[in-house]
């Protein structure tokens, strides 16, 4: 679960109203290396296709991440044609006492109108 209702920063991006979003993922982890990866094995693509894949998230020893470097695409206004620019993201999952997942997915959107921080609260738990 995204919780894009509550984003803050310091882009344009992060005052525009979004819905919250949610969608079922079914990961596979693999530790034989001694580091441990969660990869995103099935699930709803992402709208936006400059986001690699599959997703993998590593362990830290505290919580998964998941890093990468995509095309921010940037609302500016009905009628007038999105504007890419290029992103830096990083998200992270922690475990929470009964069994759920928190974190915070933040972006760096490194130019164009949108240029700025856009931070968001996220949630998982299994099923």
């Amino acid at each position: 679960m995204t919780y894009a209702s509550d984003k803050m920063g310091t882009s344009i991006a992060a005052a525009q109203a979004e819905p919250d979003f949610s969608a079922q993922y079914t990961l596979a982890t693999d530790c034989s290396t001694g580091l441990c990866v969660a990869t995103v094995v099935e699930g709803p693509a992402p709208t936006n296709p400059t986001i690699p894949q599959p997703v993998r998230y590593t362990w830290d020893g505290a919580r998964w991440q998941y890093a990468y470097n995509w095309q921010w695409e940037c609302f500016r206004g009905d009628g007038v044609p999105s504007e890419y620019a290029p992103a830096r993201s990083r998200v992270f999952y922690a475990p929470d006492i009964d069994g759920t997942l928190f974190g915070t997915w933040r972006t760096e959107i490194l130019a164009g109108a949108c240029r700025g921080t856009v931070v968001m609260p996220v949630g998982a738990r299994p099923v």
